[in-house]
């Protein structure tokens, strides 16, 4: 049973400065959609309330399932990831790294393994999976990150900015990492840029941000 994500009326105040007014839209389905502005738009802030980490001074972040709205518990917190634009990492394997949220939820050994080698390969890190992450590129850092997130299986996976910091090869990697989840119809992705033509490569909706509110959704 799939999540939906609507949010309804939200609005976001830092220090008496409004950082996002009254924005309402609803995330229905599988797919890609790409929250564009350019920086102070009030992307990133907007899909941290999605992911749940802020909470609106004002308006309604509601998940829903098989009609019914779900619980804000730890519960819902499983089934959704957000991916920072700047991904920490351990002072450990590669493989660790990608395999820390299933060692959290008791995930057995042998499922483990299997997981972790399947989206290791995915993200095209499986003949690193021995190596300290510390050891990484910024680019590869930012695949284990998503790396991390895919393992879990999330129903929707927030990625905030993935390729801003990273170089041209790098980031057709990680937009042909989207696209490979896309087409598996299992995952419902939300994505933040502020570049059109990437939009245009990966997203099926597109929801424009100025000074804090959704100004267009095509």
């Amino acid at each position: 049973m799939s999540l939906k994500l609507t949010l309804s009326h939200i609005t976001k105040h830092y220090e008496g400065k409004t950082v996002l007014s009254d924005c309402s839209c609803s995330f229905d389905g599988s797919g890609v959609y790409a929250l564009m502005g350019s920086n102070g738009s009030g992307k990133s802030t907007l899909l941290r309330v999605c992911a749940l980490l802020e909470q609106p001074d004002a308006g309604k972040v509601s998940y829903i399932a098989g009609g019914d709205i779900v619980q804000q518990d730890v519960d819902l917190k499983r089934r959704i990831v957000l991916v920072l634009p700047r991904v920490g990492v351990f002072n450990t394997t590669v493989f660790k790294n990608a395999a820390y949220g299933l060692k959290i939820r008791d995930v057995e050994s042998r499922e483990i393994q299997k997981r972790v080698d399947r989206v290791l390969d995915v993200v095209g890190l499986i003949h690193k999976k021995q190596q300290n992450a510390l050891t990484l590129s910024s680019g590869e850092t930012q695949r284990l990150g998503i790396a991390r997130a895919m393992v879990t299986d999330p129903e929707i996976l927030f990625l905030d900015e993935p390729t801003a910091s990273i170089d041209e090869e790098n980031t057709g990697i990680v937009e042909g990492i989207i696209l490979s989840l896309k087409r598996e119809a299992r995952t419902t992705i939300i994505i933040t840029t502020h570049d059109r033509d990437q939009a245009s490569r990966i997203a099926d909706r597109v929801l424009m941000m100025h000074d804090g509110g959704i100004v267009l959704q095509k």
